[in-house]
């Protein structure tokens, strides 16, 4: 892959900033306290990698999808939980609002999310609604100027830690996903309450919880876009998004398979370097050829995101493709670290329970089939 030399730039900086802060005492400490510094944090934003596709205008770096992509892996190269809050500004959070907010909303909510200063989070998925979006049952009801908002929201990544919150719920439930649509909701407004926050696999460090939602009095200037249009601005976000989600799987499968190669040179057995035996070294090369591709697939959706082109089969391949593939990468480091890579002191074991959540979380490996066939037989 050739990138321009303001490509090669921006992906030095990520790639020194989680060199510099993302340290394994940090990173160990995350793992232990479920919380991630909120010292990086403003550091990431000070840096500008919250607002890397971000118009100047808005305060943002005013780069492209590529830009970002490139950010994404060398942050999730070293931490997989730190590449999260790099994300969401750009894709889930930031997104819905870059699409359909009005200049006030965006000066309102969006800049303080790129400053850091504020958190967003994305409240699409619901407890009977998770791949099938369009069934969900909060409900919006108008009432005078405002909107009267009740539902449960599930897995909201950065709920208990969000300022707002992109919510989605039917405005005209006869009408079917053309019956949604989007709100933003401020977290402390009476009726506002989050669930327990999940206790996960992994990307510990960033809380996921439910949102509940009582007879929410939201102000008609808080929706976002159209009445109905709210299930397109999702969808859109999504195409982003697992751009996203591939860019932190290729990212998470590199370090997974640096950390396999040290690892095999160091190790010996037979009084040789497991590296010598022929099973661990076609185990790398298979490792690496499948992680190039899915680099290829990550940047090429990018790159079409960039030029303005439809890109929805392509970030569904990208997603698709890189997600199941990092999994595979990291399942087989952790082998080849043999009994080493079950024990938490080694980075391997951490990656193996990070990525899995690449194949599940915004759309799963099977939704993205359903979009890609759906793409290539309509």
């Amino acid at each position: 892959m050739f990138l321009s030399e303001k490509h090669k730039l921006i992906q030095q900086l990520a790639a020194d900033f989680a060199a510099k802060e993302l340290t394994n005492e940090v990173l160990d400490q995350v793992e232990e306290s479920e919380v991630f510094p909120e010292e990086i944090y403003q550091k990431m934003a000070k840096a500008g990698f919250f607002g890397i596709k971000v118009p100047k205008a808005l305060g943002g770096a005013g780069a492209d999808t590529l830009a970002y992509v490139l950010v994404m892996e060398q942050i999730a190269k070293v931490s997989g939980v730190a590449s999260i809050y790099v994300s969401s500004p750009n894709s889930l959070s930031g997104g819905p609002l870059l699409l359909s907010g009005t200049d006030e909303q965006k000066e309102k909510y969006l800049k303080p999310i790129i400053t850091g200063e504020k958190k967003l989070c994305f409240a699409l998925t619901e407890p009977g609604a998770g791949s099938d979006a369009g069934s969900m049952t909060s409900r919006a009801v108008k009432n005078g100027d405002h909107y009267i908002l009740n539902g449960r929201k599930t897995f909201i990544t950065m709920a208990p830690l969000a300022d707002y919150a992109i919510v989605y719920a039917k405005t005209d439930p006869a009408a079917g996903t053309r019956g949604i649509s989007a709100f933003i909701v401020d977290m402390k407004w009476p009726g506002v309450s989050c669930g327990k926050p999940e206790h996960k696999m992994g990307v510990i460090g960033c809380a996921t919880s439910d949102i509940i939602m009582e007879d929410v009095k939201v102000p008609v200037e808080n929706l976002l876009g159209e009445e109905g249009k709210g299930f397109v601005n999702a969808m859109k976000t999504l195409d982003v998004g697992r751009i996203g989600v591939a860019a932190q799987s290729i990212g998470v499968a590199g370090g997974a398979l640096e950390e396999a190669i040290r690892y095999s040179k160091e190790r010996k057995q037979f009084k040789r370097r497991i590296a010598d035996f022929q099973a661990i070294s076609f185990m790398l090369a298979e490792m690496a050829t499948k992680l190039e591709a899915a680099k290829l697939l990550t940047y090429q959706a990018a790159m079409m995101k960039d030029a303005g082109l439809a890109a929805s089969k392509e970030a569904s391949m990208a997603k698709f493709f890189a997600s199941e593939t990092c999994n595979e990468i990291c399942a087989k480091a952790v082998q080849i670290h043999g009994g080493y890579g079950f024990i938490k002191e080694y980075k391997v074991e951490r990656m193996y329970r990070d990525c899995r959540v690449f194949t599940i979380y915004e759309g799963t490996s099977q939704v993205q089939q359903m979009v890609i066939s759906g793409q290539l037989l309509k």
